[in-house]
């Protein structure tokens, strides 16, 4: 199992200064990490490292390690959705913690602040200090909580 990234988040909002950040940091810019960085900042929401390396006719193992050294450098999260494998989105606009449909696998992004008060009811009742960025909360959206035989 992959563990949740414990680095600060960077919000860059351009793939320019992206690009200053890692040189700033001593980071070399290879061909394959700047098409990584261009396809993740083309993205309107996380997606995997198979439909990068398709997309760019990149090697799969080349992306992961791309994509590892992103996250560590707090330009990038992963989040894992369902069955299906991890995905990973910029921060462009700060962690975003997610709710899943296991019927229909709409995706819902929300501010972390949107969830304190779940985080702080769990945290009242179990001591757990919670977030929902690696793994989000699962359930059933409106839509399908509200089709007959289905429970909500």
């Amino acid at each position: 199992m992959t563990s949740a990234p414990q680095t600060t988040p960077v919000r860059c909002a351009t793939l320019e200064d992206a690009i200053a950040l890692l040189r700033e940091r001593g980071l070399r810019l290879s061909t394959s990490r700047r098409l990584v960085l261009e396809e993740l900042f083309a993205a309107d929401q996380p997606i995997c490292a198979e439909h990068i390396a398709t997309r760019l006719r990149l090697d799969l193992t080349s992306v992961y390690r791309n994509l590892e050294v992103l996250e560590q450098q707090g330009l990038v999260r992963h989040v894992h959705l369902g069955h299906g494998p991890g995905l990973y989105g910029l921060l462009v606009h700060g962690e975003r913690e997610y709710l899943y449909c296991e019927r229909c696998h709409a995706v819902t992004a929300v501010a972390p602040e949107q969830l304190d008060p779940v985080r702080e009811r769990l945290r009242e009742q179990f001591g757990y200090h919670v977030r929902f960025t690696h793994f989000p909360i699962t359930g059933n959206c409106p839509t399908c909580a509200g089709t007959p035989g289905e429970e909500g």
